[in-house]
């Protein structure tokens, strides 16, 4: 259970918002059907991040909410 714990610490929801920013940056500069589907996806690691949750925590066994990872 390391991969959903990193992802509910302090670092990992950095990671995470960090890389919803880049893609929403990137698929607005470059202004391709392609890159804006990634702008759309972005969405996603970024709520994740700031929301404190995890949609790929299940799959490793872990709960949903990183609160509830870190106890």
């Amino acid at each position: 259970m390391t991969f959903p714990r990193f992802m509910a610490s302090p670092t990992g929801r950095g990671l995470r918002a960090s890389l919803g920013v880049a893609l929403i940056v990137y698929g607005v500069l470059d202004r391709t059907p392609l890159a804006w589907s990634l702008a759309a996806f972005g969405l996603v690691p970024l709520a994740s991040g700031v929301f404190d949750w995890c949609p790929f925590s299940p799959l490793f066994g872990a709960p949903f909410f990183g609160r509830d990872v870190r106890r």
